[in-house]
């Protein structure tokens, strides 16, 4: 039942899952007023449920977790469970300070979650038995399994990596550096069954340079969005059709991170903004990141409209 799986089991559930597909990372859908939109979230879940991920992320940093509250939280979390039905894997975003980050594992646990998302900490920098603690206090207060997230100030050594890994819920490490001198040294320091994925800002980019250092698995923002050119470039990188890869990387993925890199907060607001010109309920982000100014809109569509056609879609 879901929710009730040891760590072992949970692990090669996601083991499965990134060897089928992408894992997915749903937005959190507001209404206009900036409240939040069960609803339309459930909708929208639903679908990015039929595109089938490998896994779904809900309430991450793509689902705007820093922005929500307890019940909020809640609310996400259950409807994500209620809609996967056991199907895939639900690992479900926690954070800020251990003591914080132990109350979100709790309201996920009891919402049938499968397992955490740890994401880095709040604010200060750390050293690295800082680092091995944070994690520490976080699996001996909940029974769910995490996934460690290094990004920003959280930065994991080899040393360290094998300390986390010596924990009894911690079963894998997501990457956001994409540092893959750093990330090798790990991956070799890990244990064999220890999961590994890529979750750089548009993963599809560094994608291949990944799977080099044994870390073939990947998160991706634009199955968000469309799971038509997801799918698609998961497909071609799987059969080495490097072909498809790099068109879709040249004439997609790439304009798609220079326009993501205009304004601090795109990587989040472009998703969504993009989730909306396909129909979907999701509605506005919320602050303190903005919504795409109207030049931006306009240059997100056609270059959404042109991704579309390159793998037979429409908008």
């Amino acid at each position: 039942m879901t929710g009730s799986a040891g760590p072992v089991a949970v692990a090669q559930r996601l083991r499965d899952g990134m060897a089928g597909g992408v894992l997915s990372f749903p937005l959190t859908g507001f209404r206009d007023d900036g409240t939040l939109d069960p609803d339309g979230y459930r909708a929208y879940v639903a679908e990015r449920l039929a595109a089938a991920p490998g896994a779904v992320f809900p309430a991450c940093g793509t689902g705007e977790f820093f922005s929500l509250d307890e019940d909020e939280y809640r609310q996400v979390v259950t409807i994500t469970v209620e809609e996967a039905a056991g199907r895939v894997p639900v690992v479900a975003g926690t954070g800020y300070g251990w003591a914080q980050a132990v109350r979100f594992a709790r309201i996920a646990e009891d919402a049938g979650a499968d397992a955490l998302l740890v994401l880095p900490h709040y604010l200060v920098a750390a050293p690295q038995d800082g680092l091995v603690a944070q994690l520490e206090q976080i699996t001996a207060r909940t029974p769910l399994p995490l996934i460690a997230y290094q990004r920003g100030q959280v930065a994991f050594t080899a040393d360290s990596l094998r300390r986390i890994a010596a924990l009894p819920n911690v079963i894998g490490l997501k990457d956001g550096h994409s540092d893959l001198d750093r990330l090798q040294r790990l991956t070799l320091a890990a244990p064999e069954d220890f999961l590994f994925f890529n979750g750089a800002s548009t993963a599809e980019i560094q994608a291949r340079a990944y799977a080099t250092v044994g870390v073939p698995a990947y998160s991706s923002a634009v199955h968000a969005f469309a799971p038509e050119i997801a799918g698609a470039f998961f497909t071609a990188l799987r059969d080495n059709d490097h072909g498809t890869v790099d068109k879709l990387l040249r004439d997609f993925y790439v304009p798609l991170v220079e326009l993501r890199d205009r304004v601090p907060g795109y990587a989040v607001s472009l998703v969504k903004a993009a989730a909306r010109l396909r129909g979907h309920r999701v509605g506005p982000v919320r602050a303190p990141l903005t919504d795409p100014s109207p030049a931006d809109l306009a240059a997100l569509t056609a270059l959404l409209t042109a991704g579309l056609d390159l793998v037979g879609a429409s908008l």
